[in-house]
């Protein structure tokens, strides 16, 4: 009901912001027929994963790991670009991310090595060494170009194993480590970022201005240096955590829309929606807010849908959270319920990203809010992770069924050796 709802919204509020996707592709049904296409070819995905049994998942790890590792590397050095970062593959008219799966196989390969090394104490002392060792060459290529996804990714991870009784004290030690690493980031970024980098306007630009040639653009590939490459988004996550960090007030007069659009048009849309909201189909920033039908789709929720539609959504992802815990509470067997946890703690915690970039608590991250977002990939994978937890509850449901018919038959059966006797 969930995946539902969530889908129902997007097809909504997608079509309601794709109006600058009309106007460039002067067919205005093109962008929600696709987006359609896409939720349908989902749907198909989450009913063929709910039919598989959760045993077999074990089997499809090792598969996603070397393909997810495999499309990562080939991303990264020949990649599609957009908005300042190799991120897709072009396939056949598609894109697509390959960090996407990385996400799922990842929580997948940790699932599997918690529940192996799980004892009546807790996890085993070399559990968090096997994790990190298969997850963190994973996440440094990811931050490469998408450090956000990196972090979700490792967050997600880390919850994980807190969940399956890694002990404390390595998680704190952990922790430490994450901070130091944490702060020596952010100095590097803030020695190597250019501070002329421009997030918003580079949006704005690549939005209206003529697609550049292929030959100019290989051409502008070809003169950077390893290092440049290396270090070419550092720019703009400096731009991003400079942003967010000025507290200063601006008057409305005086504030740079053009520099700043990504922020100044959501804090607009949500300003101007009220309790009620503008309802669907009314906003009046998804043309000026670049990324309105995906990065920042939750600010046109809320314009069109008010307060209310904002909490709607939220409480849907934290239903999906709440069910998940109730389907892993009731698994028999150790590898499922850390999947189920897993699974969700990736989806929701992915759509608090969101949410809290739409509303100015984060800086501009460029995560899109599962299932709801315009999207290839990220709606795929996401129902077939929805797919993944259905089919675990579908598990559970049929081994708590046989457990109750056993039981009931051996008390017949005493029940019936009684009466003999």
């Amino acid at each position: 009901m969930v995946l539902f709802l969530l889908c129902t919204i997007s097809l909504i509020e997608v079509f309601s912001a794709s109006s600058m996707l009309s106007y460039k592709g002067g067919n205005y049904w093109s962008p929600i027929i696709k987006h359609a296409g896409t939720i349908l070819f989902g749907m198909v995905m989450t009913v063929l994963v709910l039919h598989i049994d959760c045993r077999y998942f074990k089997i499809a790890t090792v598969v996603m790991l070397f393909f997810s590792a495999i499309t990562l590397v080939y991303v990264l050095l020949w990649g599609k670009s957009e908005n300042d970062a190799s991120r897709w593959i072009g396939l056949m008219g598609f894109q697509f991310q390959p960090s996407e799966m990385a996400k799922g196989a990842l929580v997948l390969a940790t699932a599997q090595i918690l529940s192996a090394m799980q004892t009546d104490q807790g996890a085993e002392e070399h559990t968090m060494k096997r994790i990190l060792k298969l997850t963190l060459p994973f996440v440094a290529i990811i931050a490469l170009e998408n450090l956000s996804t990196a972090v979700l990714i490792f967050l997600v991870i880390c919850m994980m194993m807190f969940i399956g009784r890694v002990p404390m004290r390595q998680l704190g030690k952990l922790m430490g480590v994450l901070m130091i690493g944490l702060v020596s980031v952010v100095a590097l970024i803030w020695i190597v970022g250019d501070d002329n980098e421009d997030d918003g306007k580079k949006v704005l630009t690549e939005k209206t201005a003529p697609a550049q040639t292929s030959a100019n653009a290989n051409e502008g590939k070809k003169t950077l240096s390893w290092a440049e490459k290396l270090f070419h988004r550092a720019g703009t996550w400096k731009g991003r955590i400079k942003k967010f960090l000025n507290n200063e007030e601006v008057p409305p007069n005086e504030y740079d829309l053009a520099n700043n659009q990504q922020v100044g048009y959501a804090n607009i849309a949500i300003a101007s929606s009220g309790i009620v909201g503008k309802m669907p189909g009314n906003s009046e920033v998804r043309d000026y807010l670049p990324q309105a039908f995906s990065d920042f789709i939750y600010a046109i929720i809320i314009e069109e849908m008010g307060i209310w539609g904002a909490f709607i959504v939220a409480m849907l992802y934290i239903i999906l959270l709440f069910q998940s815990g109730r389907i892993a509470a009731r698994c028999v067997n150790k590898f499922p319920a850390f999947l189920v946890m897993g699974l969700a703690l990736l989806m929701v915690t992915q759509a608090l990203f969101n949410m809290a970039v739409a509303v100015g608590l984060a800086p501009v991250t460029g995560q899109p809010l599962p299932l709801v977002s315009k999207g290839g990939s990220s709606t795929v994978f996401s129902c077939i992770y929805i797919g993944a937890i259905l089919s675990v509850s579908r598990s559970a449901k049929q081994i708590a069924s046989a457990t109750e018919n056993r039981k009931r038959k051996k008390e017949e059966e005493g029940d019936e050796k009684f009466d003999r006797q």
